[in-house]
This record gives C-alpha cells, structure tokens and sequence, in this order.
C-alpha cells in the first residue's frame, strides 16, 4: 500500500473517531503499557532488544528497551500535549525551534524505572487537559511530519495511535527477552 493511502486511510480514520472515544483509547493502551511495567524485571526493562522492521517503529528506533519505549511515548506526549492544547485555545502552536523528528524525540540516555512515572503521568496530565479544552475540531492547524496538516482532534486521536504503534513494539520486545 502506497504512502499516499496509508496517510488517506489514517485522515479517515481520525474523522470518524470522537474526542471521548479516543480519550478511552489512550486510557486502555496506557493501561497495557502499565501492566508491562508491572510485570517485567528491571533488568529486563532495561535490555535494548532488537524487534523486526514495523509500521511506525522508524530503523533508529528498533533496537529500544521497555524504558526507552516509554521515554519515547513521554516525549511525544508532551510535544502532542502542546500541539492540541494551543491549536483548541487558538494560539500559536509553532515551537522555538521545530521538532525534527529524527532527533528529538529519541531517548536521551540511559532510560530507567523512571520512565514509568513520566510516562503515566504525561498520559494523564494530557487526557485531564484535553477534557477542560473547548472543541478540538475545525481549529487551525499544524503539520505532522507524516501525516500532513492536523487542526487539535486529528492531533488527540494521533495521541493514542502512537501509543498503539509503540505498544505493539513494547509487546515484541517483551515477547523477544531471553527470560
């Protein structure tokens, strides 16, 4: 399938989608995510392990471990947190200087157990936000580096489907681990 429906399919998809109805999204895929964490070992989480080319996991990204993952998700938490928060309050959502999306939403480090805290939290403190906003459709809007142009609710639903992709990632690294 052609770049060009793939981004068609996904435009679609979020139309048809509702504010509450992807709010729930994200709560249940976080939720998955938080079993992982309680279920893996430390040592395990923090084991880089190498998945199989997939949809959305770029090449620099497929060698992660559980807790780069979830620096991952923080990081683009926050930048979709910005990006829905401005664009539904009608202000300027350009940053100081623009997200490259090859560099900046990469892990900084080592990631340890505390990416599970700021993960849950920068899932929380987004769907908490995102109730309080007026309506997210038909605002101005933004560029996503593969998607195109989103006004807010394309941007909410987007949320939750990057959550998706990387949770599919974090459930073959965990499938993968030699215990």
């Amino acid at each position: 399938m052609s770049n060009a429906a793939i981004r068609t399919i996904i435009r679609a998809k979020f139309l048809l989608i509702g504010r509450e109805s992807a709010s729930r999204s994200i709560i249940h895929i976080r939720n998955k995510y938080l079993k992982i964490a309680e279920s893996i070992s430390l040592k395990d989480a923090l084991l880089s392990v190498t998945v199989p080319p997939m949809v959305g996991v770029n090449p620099e990204m497929r060698e992660w471990s559980f807790f780069q993952i979830l620096e991952h998700n923080a990081i683009v938490n926050r930048i979709i947190f910005r990006n829905v928060q401005k664009l539904a309050l009608g202000e300027d959502p350009a940053p100081d200087h623009p997200v490259d999306p090859k560099t900046d939403v990469l892990p900084r480090g080592i990631s340890g157990p505390e990416q599970v805290a700021a993960f849950r939290e920068s899932v929380d403190e987004y769907v908490a936000m995102v109730a309080m906003l007026p309506s997210l459709r038909g605002t101005a809007e933004t560029p996503h580096p593969v998607f195109g142009a989103f006004d807010a609710h394309k941007w909410h639903c987007m949320f939750g489907f990057h959550l998706g992709l990387h949770l599919k990632q974090a459930e073959k690294v965990l499938s993968l681990l030699p215990s």
